[in-house]
């Protein structure tokens, strides 16, 4: 064994067994060493580093040698040269003759070819195969030619002969040199071998043991690795089976990054990866699968179970999972689910109530949809229904979506991991990631949203116009809208038009409706009023008093919140209305407008999205019965329509108090719908300038009528006895009935100012009167007849107690006299 270790290692002792060869992990798999071609090529060539124990020689290591010895070789050169010279030029001037040259051209060329060969059979023929020489000639002919040869090789032997005696005598002082060096030579390499044995084989031996240990170590690890990889797939199924699909999909990513890193190259495991690949795409379906199956049972569940988010943890693992892959179609996949089960809430809603109605099943659409046959009170209990397990199903979207923005936060590292299993709990989301899974979720959101809000606007728009809709219906369905249109921005921050709009338009059908129906109506009342005046019932009364104390009138009188207050009240009728310290004394129709008024107010309370369409809907109602009523009074449309017999100052003191009663309204009127919309209705303005117009044609037309029966009167007065007159007694009487005509209807400021406008007529009538007559205040018979006339006259105005003291003193009619 110790000779074996001794023995001295040499190039022949160099080989490398074939598979070792072949299995090469540094070059791969060999597919051509077998049909390579042999040679220096067969095997790769490997470029040997520099040495760090050996010098780096160059050409100036050698250049004091050179310029030592350079001119010895030279000097020793020449020398050699000229020896020669000296020796063969004798021998040649003696030697080389003519004769010596002729004698070599006798034998032939063929025997001084290097190709010389007896073996070849064309020689050997041109040589031996002679028929006009005998075997004895050839013999003879083949001994001169020797002769011939070795006469000259003794003559080259004699002319050398010098040179063979120098060599000679050199000869023995170059062995003893080259065995001298031998010896040298033989010394050196035992004193490196010893050299190589002590000092370089065992620091070499202790390099290649550390590099094998280093190896040695690396092979463990690689070896452990691989190990650890091989755990993979178990590992894996237990962390699907705990439904950790982040900690599952780490583990693949890692496995991957270590295989194409740490252990690329790797024969055992190159179907490893792919098999890691098909294993992503399988975790990729069953998230998906999974997240399906999570929706439908999340969403379809009862409504009425307060669990919030069904299955949190699972929930959470999944939608980690998901971010995990950067698979945000999920979100799209709950957005259907949930416009689904939207779906299916409204169309068994719809069974229900169908059942419940006893009713023939209608046909219901893909969408929840019911045709427009249902009754008014089933369609809406459907829609209160219908909002409130669509705004339970939003506020489950909401949960959903309130966890998976957590998860979001949390991967991404915008929040403390609090829902994450720390396992998994790592940041694998990037800012960017994060505001696209954002945005999707807020989409989410106002998608389901904006649905539901169709689905519900569509059925409230399938009520058909031939269904009778009431107030409180409207009132319930305003509720209902606006309740659920506040839920809607609640949980997604903004507010979807479809629902309102489809409101808007339902309740504007219910509007128009309610405003032809009171103007119908008011236009039946009105051609039918008689201009008498009516009894005040409580309720109107009652109405009066809100609108004077200026409260939003949000109910009627005879409604259940209306009962205890009209109880204050006597039940009987009063003869006219009290405002603060005036009587209204009103017509009827007014006291029907007055009721019709408040429906609009109770009407633009409860729809208080459309109260500006219901205000100028009022505002044309009363520019309507202003208008009417002046037709009927001032044109006489009454005479037509009611079947009086002509229009009375009554008639036109009555329409003219209860035109004041409106004016008086209108103000409370406008504050009320200002305070539910905030809109100004200026067309309010217009109306009062009508109505106000109105009043002073009404006053106009009753000066207009004493006008004339005075003027009439005073035109065939004549200033004779007797005194009073018969025309100062019928003046006497046409005031006397005016003033009891609108005594108990006008107040009695208005009265005064239409007498003080009568009185001052009369005073230019009777001036002009006394002008034509020629009657002069000179105290004849004329004018004491006028003057007897004239304090008839005043005593009149002051039996009626409408003027003013200064208006019937004695002193008031002496401006009749100027002329």
């Amino acid at each position: 064994m110790d000779n074996i270790q001794d023995e001295s290692w040499t190039i022949y002792k160099a080989s490398q067994y074939l598979p070792a060869v072949l299995s090469d992990p540094n070059k791969g798999k060999q597919t051509n060493f077998f049909t390579r071609t042999w040679g220096d090529a067969f095997v790769e060539k490997t470029i040997i580093e520099k040495s760090p124990f050996l010098p780096e020689i160059t050409y100036a290591h050698f250049d004091q040698y050179l310029r030592k010895y350079g001119k010895r070789t030279k000097r020793h050169q020449r020398l050699s040269q000229l020896s020669n010279d000296e020796i063969i030029q004798p021998s040649t001037s003696s030697w080389e003759t003519p004769y010596s040259q002729n004698k070599l051209n006798l034998i032939p060329l063929i025997y001084m070819q290097n190709e010389f060969n007896l073996n070849d059979p064309k020689i050997f023929s041109q040589v031996f195969e002679n028929k006009s020489k005998s075997e004895h000639d050839v013999q003879d002919e083949l001994s001169f030619y020797l002769d011939i040869v070795e006469e000259q090789i003794a003559k080259q032997v004699s002319q050398k002969s010098g040179a063979f005696f120098h060599a000679m005598t050199s000869h023995d002082t170059i062995m003893e040199q080259m065995g001298t060096a031998s010896n040298e030579v033989r010394v050196l390499r035992s004193k490196v071998q010893r050299m190589d044995k002590c000092l370089t084989s065992d620091a070499l031996k202790l390099m290649a043991l550390a590099r094998s240990k280093t190896n040695h170590k690396t092979l463990v690890n690689k070896l452990k690795l691989m190990a650890t990889v091989l755990q993979t797939q178990p590992t894996l199924q237990l962390l699907l089976s705990s439904s950790d699909y982040v900690g599952a999909l780490e583990l693949i990513a890692g496995t991957q990054e270590v295989l194409a890193k740490e252990l690329a190259g790797v024969t055992s495991l190159r179907h490893l990866p792919s098999q890691l690949k098909e294993m992503s795409k399988l975790i990729d379906k069953m998230l998906s699968t999974e997240f399906e199956r999570y929706a439908a049972a999340d969403l379809h569940r009862p409504l009425n179970s307060d669990e919030g988010v069904l299955e949190q943890e699972r929930l959470v693992s999944l939608a980690a999972g998901l971010l995990r892959q950067n698979h945000l179609q999920f979100l799209e996949v709950y957005r259907l689910e949930a416009v689904t089960a939207a779906q299916a809430l409204l169309k068994q809603l719809m069974i229900e109530q169908l059942a419940d109605a006893d009713d023939e099943l209608n046909e219901l659409t893909g969408s929840g949809e019911v045709a427009p046959t249902m009754d008014s009170a089933h369609w809406l209990k459907v829609l209160k229904s219908g909002s409130e397990a669509l705004v339970k199903l939003m506020h489950r979207v909401r949960a959903v979506h309130d966890v998976v923005k957590e998860t979001a936060d949390v991967t991404c590292g915008l929040r403390e991991n609090t829902i994450i299993s720390p396992s998994s709990a790592e940041h694998f989301l990037s800012q960017d990631d994060h505001v696209q899974v954002t945005k999707k979720l807020k989409v989410l959101l106002t998608s389901v949203c904006d649905y539901c809000n169709e689905r519900l606007a569509a059925l409230v728009s399938t009520q058909s116009d031939n269904n009778t809709v009431t107030a409180h219906q409207v009132a319930d369905l305003a509720k209902i809208v606006e309740e659920f249109t506040n839920a809607c921005e609640e949980i997604s921050g903004k507010q979807s038009a479809a629902l309102k709009a489809a409101f808007k338009i339902q309740a504007g059908n219910y509007v128009h409706k309610f405003n032809m129906q009171r103007k119908n109506k008011l236009a039946l009342l009105l051609d039918a009023e008689r201009w008498k005046s009516a009894d005040v019932p409580t309720e109107i009364q009652l109405l009066i008093d809100k609108m004077a104390m200026g409260d939003v009138i949000k109910s009627l009188p005879g409604s259940p919140c209306e009962q205890e207050m009209s109880t204050k009240h006597s039940s009987k009728p009063l003869p006219a209305l009290k405002v603060g310290s005036q009587n209204y004394v009103t017509v009827g129709a007014v006291l029907i407008l007055i009721r019709l008024v408040s429906e609009y107010c109770v009407c633009a309370y409860d729809l208080q999205l459309l109260s500006p369409v219901i205000g100028r809907n009022l505002i044309e109602l009363l520019r309507t019965f202003n208008s009417r009523s002046c037709q009927l009074v001032l044109g006489a449309g009454a005479l037509r329509t009611a079947g009086l017999k002509t229009i009375t100052s009554t008639n036109l003191a009555l329409a003219s108090r209860s035109l004041q009663l409106v004016l008086w309204i209108i103000p409370h009127i406008r504050n009320n719908f200002q305070s539910l919309s905030g809109d100004n209705f200026n067309g309010f303005d217009s109306v009062e300038r009508d109505i106000g117009h109105h009043i002073q044609q009404l006053e106009a037309k009753v000066l207009s009528i004493m006008n004339t029966l005075l003027g009439d009167q005073l035109s065939d007065w004549e200033a004779k006895p007797p005194v009073p007159s018969k025309h100062f007694r019928n003046i006497s009487r046409h005031l006397t009935k005016l003033h009891e005509a609108v005594s108990s209807v006008l107040p009695e400021e208005q009265i005064s100012d239409i007498y003080q406008e009568i009185h001052k007529n009369f005073k230019t009538r009777i001036r002009e009167q006394i002008l034509r007559m020629n009657i002069q205040s000179n105290g004849g018979p004329q004018h004491g007849i006028v003057t007897t006339e004239v304090i008839f006259y005043l005593q009149t105005m002051k039996m009626l107690k409408v003027l003013p003291a200064k208006c019937v003193s004695d002193n008031a009619m002496e401006d009749i006299w100027d002329r």
